[in-house]
């Protein structure tokens, strides 16, 4: 059976696989992305991103901002409460995006509605096909190129697979590629709520004993939650009516968004890590969660498979212009060396501070609580930490720059 050939294949259509996807075809990449529509599993996605700046130029450079803006909320401070009962409590910390010269650190969305957006880009770019599949079912790496072999029985050739398919990813097993993975004892719940106090652009963080209480705002007078339990109590909340799962989020709150109501369907999502020995090999390179998993704190996860993204479209077409080869061995090889650090970096610091939240040692919290101490009292620590965790500027790929077209 003859297949049809690109320069380029994503598996996978999630927001980063749609992110990757575009931002390849924007790089002049004859690009395909073969998934499941987004919508089409059991239930709706009740998460929310927040989009920190260089993703949302991301967005702006390949067209997509316009269908989000509308759907998102600014977000210009970011309080952080020490609810862990402990007796060595930590400060409250403020950041706020003025402090380093930015309008806000980033905008907050529904996963559906980035996605939406995401997919109406994606339709009307000339040099991108939406090939709507229930998966891959294979993908065997050669010499000159990878054959994808869908569950429909089609298949696919491309010089370069790019593998957005998720923490359980079949191009990752299909490169070979090695992978540590790690669980917490811990559930996150998401959903959002109405609230009548307005949230003013800001983002509430509870650090608590069972992990972080995190709002983060949108439009209007609502927010997203991202609560993080223990299994039992997890299931303790999700099981509870609409009425008293807004008392014990209100109650959580200490009054700061008021009176709670309209809360919407809830998920939980046990905690997870994973890391990976290499972002890419044979003919296969790893974006988002086929790559790289964290908890949900300090909105790192997506953001990190944006840069991914805009790396690896950087990287492709790059090679693409110049030998004609987007997957070949040096196109790979830069874009490992250019996520590597970055990854390890961020995988390092969240899992330290989601540890230091649940453990019971002193020695960590004191650490985690002496930390907060300096963030509070010297400001130019506090601006250095904003820059590197919340608005990174340096080494970014060209897609993810204000000068990029």
């Amino acid at each position: 059976m003859s297949a049809a050939s690109y320069d380029t294949v994503v598996i996978g259509a999630g927001p980063a696989g749609y992110t990757v996807a575009i931002a390849l075809a924007c790089a002049g990449c004859r690009t395909a992305i073969a998934g499941p529509p987004h919508d089409s599993g059991p239930g709706r996605d009740t998460r929310t991103t927040a989009l920190l700046q260089a993703s949302v130029q991301l967005l702006r450079n390949t067209g997509v901002w316009e269908g989000c803006r509308e759907h998102a909320a600014p977000l210009r401070t970011i309080r952080i409460i020490d609810d862990t009962g402990g007796l060595l409590r930590a400060p409250e910390v403020v950041f706020k995006s003025r402090e380093i010269g930015d309008e806000a650190f980033g905008y907050n969305i529904a996963n559906t509605e980035l996605v939406a957006a995401l997919r109406a880009r994606a339709e009307v770019l000339p040099n991108l096909d939406i090939i709507e599949t229930q998966g891959a079912i294979a993908i065997e790496p050669a010499d000159n190129d990878a054959r994808i072999t869908l569950a429909e029985g089609s298949a696919l050739t491309a010089r370069l697979v790019a593998g957005a398919d998720g923490r359980r990813s079949l191009a990752r097993q299909a490169a070979g590629i090695a992978a540590r993975t790690w669980r917490y004892d811990q559930v996150a719940l998401a959903c959002n709520f109405s609230h009548t106090r307005p949230h003013d652009d800001t983002s509430l963080e509870f650090h608590r004993k069972s992990g972080p209480f995190t709002t983060v705002p949108l439009p209007g007078r609502t927010s997203s939650l991202v609560w993080v339990e223990t299994p039992d109590e997890a299931n303790r909340l999700l099981a509870l009516c609409g009425a008293d799962i807004a008392d014990e989020i209100e109650t959580r709150l200490q009054g700061c968004l008021g009176h709670i109501s309209n809360v919407g369907p809830r998920a939980g999502f046990p905690l997870s890590g994973m890391s990976v020995t290499r972002t890419a090999a044979k003919r296969i390179a790893l974006v988002g969660e086929a790559a790289h998993v964290i908890p949900p704190i300090g909105a790192q996860g997506l953001n990190l498979g944006f840069r991914d993204a805009a790396a690896l479209a950087e990287c492709a077409g790059a090679a693409l212009a110049e030998d004609g080869d987007p997957g070949g061995a040096n196109a790979l090889a830069a874009y490992d060396k250019a996520r590597h650090n970055d990854v390890a970096s961020r995988i390092f610091a969240v899992d330290l501070l989601n540890r230091s939240l649940i453990s019971g040692h002193p020695p960590l919290q004191a650490a985690r609580g002496l930390g907060l101490h300096l963030l509070v009292g010297i400001p130019p620590l506090r601006k250095a930490f904003m820059r590197a965790g919340l608005a990174p500027r340096s080494g970014l790929p060209e897609l993810m720059r204000r000068s990029a077209p």
